[in-house]
């Protein structure tokens, strides 16, 4: 069990920028240099100085732009994994042609971005330089490289990226969103995330339903976008009066019980992620899927070594998965993560 702190933050606190000491002798471009590169000495402490200032807190918006093949996916239950970045960094990011320094299509009529607020700090990381992500060769990776500074690959932003720990899977927060960015710089809310009903409403109106046509596996028409599948691998759980109910978070200050009735969403008194952890061939794991006596599993902390000693594929950036005989699995367990509430 690991518990963790959490200090109480005012709602005004929860999306702060990212501090940069800027001089005479620390230009911006100097900054923005040394966030592209391993750099040593006093140059390295500087950039960790400033990616040390942007900070994930309970309730921080949270962002993560998707192809628009992965909006289905969405919809039908998955949740959200790899990289991503909080919103008050990328907030000058408008456009498609924007949003394509983290990896959109610039040419694409429009951006789609999943949002959600932060549960904890403790469910973020990033990758730091010397070996993991930043080793691995170009040709076992999909989309820009990972430069082990702790931000993103870019001639001209400075943006600080994060994953999720382990790369595990974080369950949704309630009133998630899928969001439009068009070329005019318009955002449009398309759906909103529902734990409740167990589903996505659809809230574009009639201005923003083209937006839709064509995204594979969607019908524009349709209001309501039901989960699919079975209870995921990680999912929110809390106590209530001693018994353990599955639980939704509704940062930064809502945890309750997951249910239909508003009558029976009792605040909880205590919540956790629980997630499916195993090994394969030594290497530690979560558990992402399963059909029949097969696994899907996640390197958690993939680096060249693990990558070729599992045949994992890499299904977005830093991302890799791999089916593997539920048999051959050893240490397979769910770890709780408690959060201070």
């Amino acid at each position: 069990m690991t518990i963790v702190d959490h200090s109480v933050i005012s709602p005004g606190e929860l999306d702060g920028p990212m501090l940069v000491p800027l001089s005479r002798e620390v230009s911006w471009e100097r900054i923005q240099r040394l966030s592209q590169q391993h750099a040593r000495g006093v140059d390295a402490e500087l950039i960790e100085t400033v990616r040390a200032t942007a900070v994930v807190r309970r309730g921080t918006r949270m962002v993560k732009p998707l192809p628009a093949r992965a909006v289905a996916g969405v919809l039908r239950g998955a949740v959200v994994s790899g990289f991503c970045y909080r919103g008050y960094d990328t907030a000058s990011l408008r456009s498609p042609g924007d949003w394509s320094v983290l990896g959109a299509d610039p040419s694409a009529p429009v951006t789609f971005v999943l949002r959600w607020r932060a549960v904890d700090p403790v469910d973020y990381a990033y990758p730091k330089a010397g070996g993991g992500l930043s080793a691995i060769p170009a040709h076992e990776r999909v989309g820009p490289p990972v430069l082990g500074t702790g931000f993103a690959p870019s001639s001209t932003e400075l943006i600080p990226e994060f994953h999720t720990a382990d790369f595990a899977d974080l369950p949704l927060t309630a009133n998630a969103s899928l969001i439009a960015y068009t070329p005019d710089g318009s955002e449009a809310i398309l759906y909103t995330y529902q734990p409740e009903q167990r589903g996505w409403l659809r809230l574009a109106g009639p201005q923003w339903r083209p937006l839709l046509y064509g995204l594979p596996g969607v019908a524009p028409e349709q209001e309501y976008h039901p989960l699919h599948g079975e209870r995921a691998f990680s999912r929110l759980v809390g106590r209530f009066q001693e018994a353990e109910h599955d639980a939704v978070a509704d940062p930064p200050e809502t945890f309750r019980v997951l249910a239909m009735s508003r009558a029976a969403r009792f605040p909880v008194d205590s919540l956790a992620r629980r997630t499916r952890y195993a090994r394969w061939r030594g290497v530690l794991c979560t558990g992402v899927g399963a059909e029949g006596d097969w696994a899907r599993l996640r390197i958690s902390d993939p680096d060249a070594v693990t990558v070729a000693a599992t045949g994992a594929q890499c299904q977005e950036r830093g991302v890799y998965e791999v089916w593997a005989p539920v048999a051959e699995l050893t240490e397979v367990h769910d770890m709780d993560l408690y959060y201070e509430i």
